[in-house]
């Protein structure tokens, strides 16, 4: 009984540690969202420091989701960006 105490209080404190937000991050922190070029969208992660791969673009500044569920993240999933990174107009 003792050692499921001390376990759970072990559990709280490495979570307090953490990020209180549970919700999962877009990307890692090496790296940044990027969405895929088309009016299906699509999202995938570039490294920090390096241009997002072919097909890829960045999202638009302030509209960038930060993790999965988020308000951005919500939107983009229902619009797409062209190849220079503007809205699709569907």
């Amino acid at each position: 009984m003792v050692a499921m105490a001390l376990a759970g209080v072990a559990v709280v404190g490495m979570t307090s540690a953490c990020d209180v937000d549970l919700r999962d991050h877009e990307c890692m922190s090496d790296e940044y969202p990027v969405q895929a070029v088309g009016p299906e969208g699509g999202s995938a992660c570039a490294t920090n420091g390096h241009e997002p791969d072919a097909g890829y673009v960045r999202y638009p500044a302030g509209q960038v989701p930060q993790r999965v569920g988020d308000k951005w993240d919500v939107y983009w999933q229902s619009h797409g960006l062209d190849a220079a990174g503007h809205l699709i107009k569907n």
